[in-house]
């Protein structure tokens, strides 16, 4: 490897992250998230996954990303801005904005490829991995250690002057690079997220019960909604962006510049009378790309007939 500081090698890593349309790179130690195990201990402690048992396996892995890479040195975090360009009807069941256009993973994941195919180019043979919320990463502490941001009190990472409609991915690799500092926690005393969840998920500031989140019941859950829910689930078939719809800080969340994440223009124009309407073909013919595809069309077609039977007559 060629004999440059591992300061030269982060800002050669951030540049290059840029020009691949990255909105913000920062760099941490890839070390044990210690304060990360004890919260994530308590959450499992406490049945908050629900049913979502994957969270439960490779905790070992999802605190210590020398498990994942070996010898892993360093945590490259990186965030995507999907703020949309153009919204759904307004009387159409509500999709969360992160899954108006296709599966981000793939997007995202050819992007951190290319990222790592340069940088061993630029600075020597790097060796590590890719991730996009798809394996056991802790993508929101690596971020916030990275100084990319603050976890805000709906458990989000909120970046100064953009808000928290990002996607994060991070690359862990096995050279030592010049780590970023946290910065500050700017929520301060606002509670809107936390007053405005109509399922009261978030039961303290930075924790989210998973077994009361709308996206919880609309994307995870397999098994039927439950009725105590009808007037709850606020006209929401995939996911829920109600806390960070209300941040103060999202008054700053532009519409993002990736033509890659556009919205599909089925998404955008379909109306509630079309969404009760679908039927699989079409569904599998639209959306087959989606992130609408982890709960499948009978979920989907659950969730549709759930919110729309939840609505007054």
């Amino acid at each position: 490897m060629i004999n440059k500081t591992s300061a030269h090698y982060s800002a050669i890593i951030k540049e290059e992250a840029l020009k691949l349309g990255f909105d913000s790179c920062g760099i941490s130690k890839a070390e044990f998230l210690e304060d990360e195990a004890i919260r994530f201990e308590r959450w499992l402690h406490k049945g908050m996954q629900g049913k979502m048992q994957y969270m439960e396996r490779n905790g070992d892995k999802r605190l210590d990303p020398r498990l994942l890479v070996p010898d892993a040195k360093s945590v490259i975090s990186l965030t995507m801005n999907y703020y949309p360009r153009e919204k759904q009807n307004t009387d159409a069941p509500a999709v969360s904005k992160y899954a108006y256009g296709s599966d981000y993973h793939i997007i995202i994941k050819d992007r951190l490829k290319t990222l790592l195919d340069i940088l061993n180019e630029r600075i020597g043979n790097i060796g590590g991995r890719a991730f996009v919320d798809s394996a056991p990463v802790a993508e929101r502490a690596w971020a916030a250690k990275s100084g990319l941001g603050w976890i805000g009190k709906n458990s989000m990472l909120i970046q100064p002057g953009g808000g928290s409609f990002y996607f994060i991915a991070e690359l862990i690799v096995d050279i030592e690079l010049e780590p970023d500092a946290p910065i500050r926690d700017y929520c301060g005393t606002c509670r809107r997220c936390m007053d405005s969840c109509p399922t009261q998920a978030i039961v303290e500031p930075h924790i989210v019960d998973g077994s009361k989140c709308i996206s919880y019941f609309t994307i995870e859950l397999k098994e039927a909604i439950p009725e105590t829910l009808k007037d709850k689930i606020s006209g929401w078939i995939f996911g829920c962006d109600i806390c960070q719809d209300v941040c103060p800080w999202n008054s700053f969340s532009h519409p993002h510049t990736a033509k890659a994440l556009d919205a599909k223009p089925e998404l955008i124009k379909m109306t509630a009378e079309e969404w009760n309407e679908i039927t699989e073909e079409e569904f599998a013919k639209t959306f087959y790309d989606s992130p609408l595809q982890r709960p499948g069309f009978k979920n989907l077609k659950r969730n549709i007939s759930f919110v729309t039977s939840s609505q007054p007559s």
